[in-house]
């Protein structure tokens, strides 16, 4: 398990994205309109709410990189990066040690949801994030806490959507 000097972490599940076309690369895969309506709507209830984090970082896939561009519009963090190990399969879990504070990571599941489970020490597969759904940690003493276990429909709700 990572060791980190993380205080708070937020695994965001990207939106709704096109459909796999056969002979398309899955990584152009774009939001549908309506995956990136609801993608707003779910980050503007989570910045309405005062969730704020220090950097989001994500995975380069298209669907991710839009998805984690909202997050940046609607305030959700001033910072944005990629990293190649957010890819669908990658060593998400490396990513914690390189940083502090308190990020955002958009990507892929199974990748988002085992992570989780590794993190709260739970048997693998125990929380899957729903697409622009996420799963938010803090650190405590001895391990991970789970402050939320959010599915989009419930934030949508919020904005009466």
């Amino acid at each position: 398990m990572p060791d980190s000097s993380l205080d708070e972490l937020v695994l965001l599940r990207h939106g709704i994205a096109v459909a796999r076309v056969e002979g398309r690369d899955a990584a152009d895969r774009p939001l549908t309109q309506r995956g990136r309506r609801r993608t707003q709507a779910v980050m503007e209830a989570l910045v309405a709410g005062g969730l704020r984090m220090d950097r989001l970082v994500t995975s380069p896939y298209v669907r991710a990189l839009e998805t984690a561009q909202i997050a940046l519009q609607a305030g959700l963090a001033p910072v944005l990066d990629s990293d190649d190990r957010l890819c669908p399969g990658g060593p998400v879990a490396a990513l914690l040690d390189d940083h502090s504070g308190s990020i955002a990571l958009v990507g892929h599941e199974p990748d988002l949801g085992l992570l989780a489970c590794d993190l709260l020490r739970l048997p693998p597969g125990s929380l899957r994030i729903r697409k622009a759904g996420l799963v938010q940690l803090r650190s405590r003493p001895g391990g991970w806490s789970l402050e939320a276990l959010l599915r989009p429909g419930l934030l949508q709700g919020t904005r009466g959507i």
